[in-house]
């Protein structure tokens, strides 16, 4: 297996600035951005030492995949996908909220629940619900977008008060992201999976609300296997999923969450390979195609050729 694309540090003609994301590096021209999805990967807002190899290859192809069938109902970022690695799109001023929308009790939603809170980002919860459960309808817990350290849960009602966007703005986005994720749900039933959790992000362009950054893979997603969910849930098992929650578990288990003093558990290749591995059985099967491997042997090159022929 590869080592993976842990970063990249081009200069290009026109060239105004580099952003270095969690996951992603954004080169950025007068009009528009080209972002590389980097092997990178992140848990609890911290970026992990070691990259995952394929596993920008596969989200970039994940979120090409939705972004394009989403596309009538929210209009994108995205002008063209020249390498398995790299979007070429329009350069928005983004929102300074991240769209969090869930359809099951899991993750952070539920770790607050078992913490015994009853209410999240001002949308309040039934008392007796188990770990994974259906909600009772599908709930918006928007977070702050933070350019460093951690996003935070937010109520829209503090959005609005805040003047973090404009009352027109976020109803408008509420409505998008709800779309959104009914889409993106019957598009993963299709496949024999349920959607559970996602979260979107915006921007504007020339006063245009898009959508922008990836959807629906499993950075931002997280997946059930809808064989099996309700007997699962019934006997109180754990769920089988496709997402990256399963790193987060494996973290928790070896005492890290993110918190100062807290040491980031030894990345094994088997560990390495295991990933890779969850990344790459997602894109298969969300997608129904077969994970073609992008030439790895200079990586560098390839994706800095394809960036100079389309910016």
């Amino acid at each position: 297996m590869n080592q993976g694309i842990k970063n990249t540090q081009f200069e290009f003609p026109g060239q105004l600035d580099f952003y270095k994301g969690k996951v992603r590096d954004v080169y950025i021209f007068d009009q528009v951005i080209a972002v590389v999805a980097t092997d990178r990967i992140s848990a609890f807002d911290v970026v992990l030492p070691k990259p995952i190899p394929y596993k920008g290859q596969v989200l970039n192809q994940i979120a090409s995949y939705f972004l394009a069938s989403t596309a009538e109902i929210v209009p994108n970022w995205v002008t063209s996908t020249p390498d398995p690695n790299v979007t070429i799109g329009k350069k928005c001023i983004p929102f300074k909220v991240e769209m969090v929308i869930r359809g099951y009790l899991a993750g952070h939603a539920w770790r607050e629940y078992k913490a015994g809170k009853r209410s999240i980002c001002g949308v309040a919860l039934p008392d007796g619900l188990k770990e994974n459960d259906q909600l009772p309808t599908p709930i918006i817990t928007p977070t702050t977008k933070a350019d460093q350290g951690h996003d935070e849960d937010i109520s829209r009602e503090n959005i609005l008060s805040q003047g973090i966007v404009s009352e027109k703005d976020y109803l408008q986005l509420e409505q998008y992201t709800r779309e959104l994720y009914q889409s993106g749900s019957e598009m993963a039933r299709s496949k024999g999976l349920i959607l559970v959790d996602t979260k979107y992000e915006f921007g504007k362009f020339e006063d245009k609300i898009l959508l922008i950054d990836e959807i629906h893979t499993p950075d931002s997603s997280r997946y059930f296997y809808l064989d099996g969910y309700e007997k699962r849930q019934q006997e109180g098992l754990e769920q089988k999923q496709l997402s990256k929650e399963f790193v987060r578990q494996w973290l928790i288990e070896n005492g890290f969450q993110g918190k100062e003093g807290q040491t980031i558990p030894e990345m094994t290749p088997e560990i390495i390979e295991s990933i890779s591995n969850r990344y790459i059985e997602l894109y298969e099967h969300i997608t129904g195609k077969t994970f073609q491997a992008a030439n790895s042997k200079d990586a560098s090159n390839r994706i800095k050729e394809a960036i100079l022929a389309n910016i």
